[in-house]
């Protein structure tokens, strides 16, 4: 498999998941989220899935014991949409490169006003 297919059905994934939960996701302790980057293995059977939500830590913890229980009906949905060979499995994990960008803005911040 071409590198460039797993990254263009990556793009494909992010999309068509992100529609999902907008729209087709009914649990409430998943609320506004943004998924900020989907990773494919090669041979396509393989995704890890980077989001970011709104919130302290008890949100975020909510948010992902929500996507991994709705991973079932995540999967088969886009496996409906995608027509791949295989559906890939879908592992949820929170990027925490916004809030470490937060915080080298506050660092730069305070050393701007000193």
């Amino acid at each position: 498999m071409s590198i460039d297919r797993a990254e263009r059905v990556a793009e494909l994934v992010k999309d068509e998941l992100s529609h999902i939960i907008m729209t087709e996701l009914r649990d409430p302790r998943v609320g506004f989220i943004t998924i900020t980057e989907v990773k494919m293995s090669p041979d396509l059977r393989h995704t890890k899935i980077y989001f970011s939500t709104l919130g302290d830590k008890g949100v975020r913890e909510r948010t992902i014991a929500g996507l991994k229980q709705a991973t079932g009906f995540l999967r088969r949905e886009l496996g409906h949409r995608l027509q791949l060979r295989y559906c890939p499995t879908l592992s949820f994990h929170f990027d925490t490169s916004i809030e470490y960008g937060a915080h080298i803005d506050q660092l730069l911040q305070r050393l701007k006003k000193n």
